[in-house]
């Protein structure tokens, strides 16, 4: 278990009811004056740890198995934890995960959502691990390059059947659905997926907030910006409906070959805005213009290249289809 009370203040007092009041280390920090009545308190349970100021409202939390959110890096800086401690806090408590446990913050619940599809819950390979720094190096360093965001799970079969690999699990509401492995040797072939039908990653990771989501064709893509992925240059009637019943402004980014310029031609059937923004030469897909420019710069470049005019985005089809003969 991760000792947070070693950074408490040592003048403290310990309630009936449990917390742990100290002089609140929040209170300057959010245009109050400096706590000298320890209205600070913290509740340690067996799996984490609550925090709330009774003096300037502020809250924080921690789950062992969970990172370590905003408001509890905070709480830790004001406490004087070094950042180099609270990062291996987190990679500790990393090392306590559940794939389960990882995606309970980013799913969207389908009862939000006007159509509830019904995917069969399957199992994950077995004997697989979370990835970790220090466990799995070379595989940390790959999802790293890719821009996969750290509280997203990526796994590894352990130990290595032949072929290095990292495994994306595909989930549904709570729900693991399916996985594809991505072996980062150089042999053929390169995926290895189980996916069920009509089934669109990244679904249920969008956020009610958002009001235009990104559909494209790969894992990695959607990952890199918070997208969508469809996992084929093409999208089904079912994967179609299933994306309409976000009700929100539906973009498809394709990637820049010939099988992404199929991909246009589906989104102009189902009267979907397109963008194909003028990457540099070399950057293939969406994730390759993450890794390029940053998340936000490859969000403009989409968002600044995106048509609805049906007219407008045959001509950028057929544009950039002469430029691929060249």
């Amino acid at each position: 278990m991760i000792d947070v009370l070693s950074y408490l203040p040592s003048r403290r007092k310990i309630t009936a009811s449990g917390w742990i009041s100290f002089n609140a280390p929040c209170c300057q920090h959010n245009g109050e004056r400096a706590d000298r009545r320890q209205r600070g308190g913290l509740k340690p349970a067996p799996d984490g740890w609550s925090y709330h100021c009774f003096n300037c409202g502020f809250t924080a939390s921690f789950r062992l198995g969970r990172n370590l959110g905003v408001r509890a890096r905070r709480l830790l800086g004001w406490l004087g934890v070094p950042s180099e401690e609270i990062e291996r806090i987190n990679l500790e408590s990393m090392r306590h995960r559940s794939v389960e446990g990882i995606l309970a913050d980013r799913q969207m619940s389908w009862s939000r959502l006007n159509a509830a599809p019904e995917f069969e819950e399957t199992n994950l390979p077995p004997n697989i691990e979370t990835i970790t720094a220090e466990q799995f190096p070379d595989e940390w360093q790959y999802i790293q390059r890719r821009q996969v965001p750290g509280d997203y799970p990526v796994l590894v079969q352990e130990p290595h059947k032949n072929r290095p690999h990292v495994i994306i699990p595909f989930t549904h509401d709570g729900q693991i659905v399916g996985h594809t492995t991505r072996f980062l040797d150089d042999h053929k072939p390169k995926y290895i997926s189980e996916t069920p039908a009509d089934y669109v990653f990244g679904l249920d990771l969008q956020r009610p907030s958002w009001q235009h989501v990104l559909v494209m064709e790969g894992v990695f893509d959607a990952l890199s910006i918070g997208g969508m992925a469809v996992l084929h240059a093409d999208i089904s009637d079912g994967q179609a409906r299933l994306i309409r019943s976000l009700g929100r402004d539906i973009t498809v980014v394709p990637d820049h070959d010939r099988a992404g310029m199929r991909l246009v031609e589906r989104a102009l059937e189902l009267g979907w805005a397109v963008s194909i923004p003028d990457w540099e030469q070399g950057i293939k897909d969406v994730n390759d213009a993450v890794v390029r420019y940053g998340r936000l710069g490859a969000l403009l470049s989409i968002m600044q290249s995106r048509e609805t005019s049906r007219i407008k985005i045959e001509l950028r089809r057929k544009n950039f289809v002469a430029k691929l003969r060249n």
